[in-house]
């Protein structure tokens, strides 16, 4: 006896696959499978989509010092993607610069309206990196485009405990005149000062700081006056 079945031919209690048109259940299995494979699909372009956004060609074309692509990002005078920050780690273009010690391109995107006050995910700025490193043209030129000399990170370090911290005689001096606090302290509760006391009363950054402090007392003490002014 032959029984005609959706799935196959039935011979004496046996079942053979029919090579024939495919059953409604696996036309069903295949169509969902190919559902799966798009949406697979589509979950890895996605991604790969959002990594081509105009703020991730610009930021790349920045670590790339492709002239011609910034150039071209930056052609519309209403743009504001000079300060565009990455998605992972919350830097800018200009913490990307400063970060290789490129001062031609500090001024070049500073000039198109980059904030020099930017922090990135940690708090950091371009003047803490460019502190961290000990990089003191980069701090002057920032320094002189505006950057808060006193802005603290995350862990409430500030540019001059950086430069403490490293021991750098010559940013200590340039942060000093650009007015940096040496008693303010960081997250820790210790200042600029207080880690300078660390290396001994012999230490020229404390030396250093001492004086600077002096001379801004005395100054002070001299534009002191009494009575009106004209």
């Amino acid at each position: 006896m032959i029984t005609i079945m959706n799935s196959g031919i039935k011979r004496n209690g046996a079942v053979t696959v029919s090579t024939g048109t495919a059953s409604p259940v696996r036309r069903m299995l295949r169509r969902g499978g190919l559902m799966l494979a798009t949406l697979a699909a589509f979950a890895v372009v996605a991604p790969a989509q959002a990594q081509f956004s105009p703020s991730y060609k610009f930021l790349d074309a920045v670590k790339k010092k492709d002239g011609d692509a910034v150039n071209d990002a930056l052609s519309n005078p209403a743009s504001q993607i000079v300060n565009t920050r990455d998605l992972t780690t919350g830097e800018s273009a200009l913490h990307i610069v400063t970060a290789r010690r490129d001062l031609t391109w500090m001024q070049f995107l500073v000039s198109k309206g980059a904030n020099v006050n930017v922090a990135d995910n940690k708090g950091t700025t371009p003047l803490e990196v460019a502190a961290e490193l000990g990089f003191v043209e980069g701090v002057q030129y920032l320094i002189s485009a505006g950057a808060r000399v006193d802005e603290s990170n995350n862990t409430g370090s500030t540019p001059l405990i950086e430069a403490v911290s490293r021991r750098d005689l010559a940013l200590v001096r340039v942060l000093l005149k650009a007015g940096a606090n040496p008693d303010r302290p960081d997250n820790s509760g210790r200042s600029a000062r207080d880690y300078a006391q660390l290396e001994g009363k012999n230490s020229n950054v404390l030396a250093e700081i001492e004086n600077s402090t002096k001379e801004k007392a005395a100054a002070g003490a001299t534009r002191k006056t009494y009575g009106p002014t004209f």
